[in-house]
């Protein structure tokens, strides 16, 4: 049971890392528009958006196996 612990903290700590970047990202984001060269401001844009899609994709992944091991569990102890 102690494994489950330490398996649960890991994930909501990595969420919160994936949380951290997606805020980075839309910070980085809105600093695009205020850039006034095209070139920065594309480059700027596009690897905002790429942050954000890679941290919003390992949120959901994170989010995702915590809820299907709380359901695992809950199973288990129904049956035994």
């Amino acid at each position: 049971m102690e494994k489950t612990y330490q398996w649960l903290a890991i994930q909501i700590i990595l969420a919160l890392i994936a949380i951290f970047f997606i805020l980075f990202g839309i910070n980085l984001l809105y600093m695009a528009y205020q850039i006034n060269e095209p070139f920065s401001f594309i480059m700027t844009f596009f690897a905002s958006n790429f942050i954000i899609l890679i941290s919003a994709t390992l949120l959901i992944t994170f989010v995702l196996k915590i809820v299907t091991n709380i359901r695992k569990s809950k199973a288990k102890e129904k049956e035994g």
